[in-house]
């Protein structure tokens, strides 16, 4: 298993209980992929450099976990699914 850092930049017209359930489903997919997470960081709602999809700004949110290199494609093509997330960036520690 290795150790990984995620960073996930989310829609910011949510309300705060849709929030906690994308968190929530960024932290099941991990957990579902055969890895575990090892601490979660909340940055809230911070101003984008450049408009994503028309946002200006976004909720920050960072995820460090293990899990087998063979489930981070997995995890990158489930969190692209995710319509409440703008932008993902996974990286090895």
């Amino acid at each position: 298993m290795g150790d990984y850092e995620a960073i996930f930049v989310i829609k910011p017209n949510l309300k705060e209980e849709e929030v906690k359930n994308t968190v929530k489903a960024i932290s099941e997919a991990i957990t579902k992929n055969s890895g575990a997470v090892k601490k979660e960081e909340a940055w809230g709602k911070k101003p984008l450099t450049f408009s994503i999809k028309k946002f200006k700004e976004a909720y920050y949110y960072r995820v460090d976990f293990s899990a087998p290199p063979a489930a981070i494609s997995k995890l990158d093509t489930a969190y692209k699914l995710n319509a409440d997330i703008l932008r993902t960036m996974i990286t090895k520690r």
